[in-house]
């Protein structure tokens, strides 16, 4: 299992504070490839407030005692003093994002970003840019530089933005079954984003047309197929240089690229740095 997390002040215990119109608690990432299970049972809940992102796999929620199996794609919200039970299952694969958050006014805020008052379970397709800012939060939280609580902040409101977006424009072509095709070629890219994958090939086993797929894919997830790949793997690299030792030239083979010198030039016109130069800037100054 990997695992990434980070807390305000190194406070592990959740904690409320209306100080602040809203203000981050904690935050972190689970990824479960061999663990069998992973239960988060809270009766009394926490209080705070919680929001989760499923970004690969499933989890089994449960909600006033009715289980609900939440799939890639969708975020699960937890308010204060709400019970929480939910389980991850290797088998699933699971990769979850989750960020806590507490302030006088967070009611309102969620409400203007159009958060429902009684939803848990919000749709808001797959995108790579939600993991990004989730991995900027906890690398903030790691730090603790300067004006890290108001850029985390700002962090937790670019998410809320992007949900708004989604809550308010809904997919054209929205059905059950669409809906599962996009699901289903999103757990294959994360299973398989480090071995070669040929997009025309994937479209004719599941007997869609390629231009149709493309289309819906990036619909559904803001990106192309081979975009959505490639940031995969530029996104597990990034993960890699922060938790590893690993060189580069293992990083890239772990990743999929044969070719080192071409995964550092991929790398850099993704990130804007060469791999080299984003683990440096990890490095907490001395």
């Amino acid at each position: 299992m990997y695992t990434d997390s980070a807390y305000w002040h190194n406070k592990v215990l959740d904690f409320k504070d209306k100080s602040k119109p809203i203000m981050v608690c904690s935050c972190g990432t689970y990824h479960l490839f061999a663990r069998p299970k992973l239960p988060t049972h809270r009766p009394r809940g926490r209080l705070d407030w919680q929001l989760l992102y499923i970004a690969s796999g499933k989890a089994h929620f449960y909600f006033n005692g009715v289980e609900e199996i939440v799939t890639a794609g969708n975020m699960v919200i937890y308010r204060p003093k709400e019970e929480q039970r939910y389980y991850y299952y290797g088998t699933d694969h699971t990769e979850v994002y989750w960020v806590h958050f507490t302030g006088g006014n967070v009611k309102n805020i969620l409400r203007s970003y159009g958060f429902p008052d009684d939803a848990h379970v919000i749709h808001t397709g797959t995108s790579l840019e939600y993991k990004r800012i989730f991995t900027q939060m906890i690398q903030e939280l790691k730090l603790c530089k300067e004006d890290y609580e108001e850029l985390l902040v700002c962090y937790l409101k670019h998410l809320f933005i992007m949900i708004h977006r989604l809550i308010d424009v809904k997919p054209k072509n929205k059905t059950p079954i669409l809906m599962e095709e996009m699901n289903s070629a999103v757990r294959f890219f994360h299973e398989n984003y480090n071995k070669p994958i040929c997009i025309e090939e994937y479209a004719s086993e599941h007997h869609m047309s390629v231009s149709w797929f493309i289309r819906n894919f990036k619909e559904y997830t803001e990106l192309t197929p081979t975009q959505y790949i490639l940031s995969l793997r530029i996104s597990n690299a990034q993960t890699l240089l922060e938790s590893t030792n690993y060189n580069v030239t293992e990083i890239a083979d772990i990743v999929g690229y044969d070719n080192p010198l071409y995964f550092s030039r991929i790398f850099k016109k993704q990130s804007g740095m060469s791999p080299s130069e984003f683990r440096k800037q990890l490095q907490p100054s001395q």
